[in-house]
């Protein structure tokens, strides 16, 4: 793990440069936009709305008596926002190298800086959407002590989609296809992970094809904390671990076989 070992050292040596890089990200994104970052609050903000109105309100719908909760908007709130989170975090991390060849062809910056700002600058956009939706979960539990379990799942969270976006920078530097592919498997990935049933309907033979999707643990313990006021089970907390390692080991391996080519890649 030496590589990987030594780019979270250049992050750590360099974190007042990425603090920087990463507010420049944000203020680039909403460039000359009147509302500035609250563009990107009002899509995710609309979509939990309206899963609220329409199926809570609207039709009423219920789950069965093994869910975590028994209403349908209710729940679907709750894996969604874990969902998009995710997904801009990835995607971001993944084109990111792609979208700073021409600078890093030109300056000696650790490429690793790139994938990092683009993840943690997302996370920035969505963390106030995951804490509104917190507050307005916990009295549903009476103020369980569980909802600080949200703060290592939001961070843990962060890692994998850094590292998993790390990994897919460097693939999609050495290859553009891969924009394709990880495009088509994000728009199929939200119907393989409990988000918009739970768990317990799918087949039970079945059910270790969702644990391959390194989102399905997440929103399983969001899930537990805001849904059931629970704090999330040990196999929750194995499984995350366990999707962090593989995916570390992997990017390891990547960035060795990598380090030389892949500015000239870009």
């Amino acid at each position: 793990m030496k590589f990987l070992f030594s780019d979270i050292a250049v992050l750590a040596r360099m974190r007042a440069l990425l603090v920087v890089l990463t507010k420049r990200e944000l203020s680039a994104r909403f460039a000359g936009s009147i509302g500035g970052i609250v563009w990107a609050w009002i899509q995710p903000a609309l979509t939990i709305a309206s899963y609220f109105v329409v199926f809570d309100l609207v039709f009423a719908m219920r789950l069965g008596e093994q869910a975590p909760s028994e209403r349908v908007g209710t729940f679907l709130i709750v894996g969604m926002i874990g969902w998009m989170a995710f997904s801009e975090m990835t995607q971001r991390g993944m084109s990111s190298l792609v979208d700073v060849g021409g600078l890093l062809q030109k300056n000696p910056l650790p490429p690793v800086l790139f994938p990092a700002r683009s993840v943690l600058a997302s996370a920035v956009v969505f963390f106030p959407l995951f804490l509104l939706v917190t507050v307005a979960y916990w009295p549903m539990h009476h103020g369980a002590l569980a909802i600080s379990a949200m703060l290592p799942l939001l961070a843990l969270q962060t890692v994998t989609a850094w590292l998993l976006g790390y990994l897919l920078a460097i693939l999609m530097a050495a290859l553009r296809d891969v924009a394709q592919l990880v495009a088509f498997v994000f728009s199929v990935g939200v119907f393989a992970a409990p988000i918009l049933f739970p768990l317990t309907m799918f087949p039970e033979r079945w059910r270790w094809v969702l644990w391959l999707n390194p989102i399905t643990p997440y929103v399983l313990g969001y899930q537990n904390v805001l849904l059931k006021g629970q704090w999330p089970p040990a196999s929750i907390w194995l499984a995350i671990g366990i999707t962090i390692a593989v995916i570390a080991v992997i990017l390891n391996i990547v960035i060795g076989r990598s380090r030389d080519q892949l500015v000239d890649w870009l």
